[in-house]
């Protein structure tokens, strides 16, 4: 064991400081907190404006999908251009947009105003954590902040639910996005103090953004998501949802193709090389597919199976928030350790485990039988984020950092808007309850499969 390895976390590092990791954390945290702070207000959203299941699906999908679209594309400015004026650029957009949604007077403009705040978001996010892998060389800093980053996106996703119950009872809907103007405000101020801008190395042989591929890798993305979400209410028939799963077909190798012959591709696809790097991106896929697609139904489950409004569906929802605060740091201190691959594999076979109990609940399941598939999932998730944060971000050099970064919170995000996608699809289907059993079903595996990835595929060479 290293030096490094062995100074206290109070330290963090001896150059850095906390200052960075502080600034960029806190924009971090908006971005995961808005994926999920909209779940518990849905119900409402859906009733004030008005909206129907289609709609409201599109108020949380439309940002996780413009967040996942662009994260390649601003991976690539990040390399470009330096991650703290791509970060400042994001956090500034991402606050306006917040503003604009919390204004909304349609569910069309309040979509409209979510597909901008996606586009700040993606921004932020991989120049946060090239950002931060720069500010924390050593291997045991760096692992200890990715364990706090990690911390938070758990904390920010599992928070979401209860902050929004929170929110929409004592003010309205429209707080879950007026909050995010002052911490935004506050971002943006840390950030200019605190973040040290990046050096040029490595910019300029990588010149370009890399547009039709840009594009190909949007719309692929987008028909995917739109198909599946239009296939509940449409059926799988439907001529736009056929049109949607034809225009993913043709988009995919559309932009494989692209990046392959581009000459400055976004997504240099020799990173894919590495049976490390690919299976730490299809992990990040199957994380969220299964997490998030708990997040939109069990919020939708509370209220309209178990009949609780929005703050107790938020208190309810709480053992599960409170998990990542606990695990993350863990993961943080075995991964500095051991490397990645032990606490990925424990958390995820943690995380399957709580997915998969959900199983028995229906509208007379006693709340304190929900704990443990509450407290697992959260647990198990929280372990996972930081060790396959450090797992890709080691798989991949140091002056593509910012793609590599862009790659997992790309993957991460299709996860996300998949599983949200489908449990609608499968709500519309079968109902709440048959959807959510189905649901978890599908989440429970995935997490099972991605803990066979971490066991077998990112064993050493």
């Amino acid at each position: 064991m290293t030096r490094t390895t062995r100074e206290p976390a109070a330290s963090l590092s001896r150059t850095a400081g906390w200052s960075p990791l502080i600034a960029l954390c806190l924009g971090y945290f908006l971005v995961i907190l808005d994926v999920t702070v909209v779940t518990v207000a849905i119900p409402v959203i859906g009733a004030r404006l008005p909206a129907g299941l289609t709609e409201l699906q599109w108020v949380v999908d439309g940002y996780t999908l413009v967040f996942a679209g662009l994260l390649l594309f601003c991976g690539g400015l990040n390399d470009r251009l330096g991650g703290k004026p791509v970060f400042l650029a994001g956090l500034t957009v991402f606050t306006v947009a917040s503003a604009w949604c919390g204004l909304a007077a349609s569910a069309g403009a309040l979509i409209g105003a979510r597909l901008v705040q996606g586009a700040g978001a993606a921004a932020m996010v991989p120049a946060s954590l090239a950002l931060l892998r720069e500010a924390y060389p050593e291997r045991g800093a760096r692992a200890r902040a990715f364990g706090v980053w990690g911390m938070v996106a758990g904390i920010a996703a599992c928070a979401g639910p209860v902050l929004g119950g929170v929110l929409v009872s004592a003010i309205g809907w429209r707080a879950v996005f007026f909050v995010n103007i002052p911490f935004g405000l506050l971002g943006v101020l840390l950030t200019v103090r605190h973040v040290p801008g990046r050096t040029g190395r490595g910019r300029a042989e990588r010149r370009g953004l890399d547009a039709p591929a840009q594009v190909a890798g949007a719309l692929c993305l987008a028909g995917l998501a739109a198909a599946l979400i239009e296939a509940g209410a449409r059926g799988w028939a439907s001529p736009v949802v056929l049109g949607g799963l034809a225009l993913f077909v043709l988009a995919l190798p559309t932009f494989l193709l692209l990046e392959r012959r581009a000459s400055a591709p976004m997504l240099p696809l020799g990173l894919f090389a590495s049976r490390r790097f690919s299976a730490s991106a299809a992990i990040g896929v199957l994380l969220n597919l299964g997490f998030y697609g708990l997040l939109f139904v069990v919020p939708l489950y509370f209220q309209q199976v178990r009949h609780l409004d929005a703050m107790a569906t938020g208190l309810a929802m709480l053992p599960m928030a409170l998990m990542p605060p606990i695990a993350s740091p863990l993961s943080g201190w075995v991964a500095a350790r051991t490397g990645p691959r032990p606490p990925m594999a424990y958390g995820l076979i943690i995380g399957g485990i709580g997915l998969l109990s959900w199983l028995p609940a229906d509208a007379g399941t006693s709340y304190w039988a929900l704990l443990v598939p509450l407290m697992l999932t959260g647990f198990g998730t929280g372990f996972t984020m930081p060790a396959a944060t450090a797992a890709i971000m080691e798989a991949a050099p140091p002056e593509l950092g910012g793609a590599a970064s862009a790659v997992f919170n790309a993957a991460r995000q299709t996860g996300s808007a998949i599983g949200v996608a489908l449990v609608g699809t499968l709500v519309a289907g079968g109902g709440l309850v048959p959807g959510l059993h189905a649901d978890v079903v599908v989440g429970g595996l995935g997490f099972l499969i991605a803990a066979a990835l971490a066991v077998f595929a990112l064993r050493p060479a």
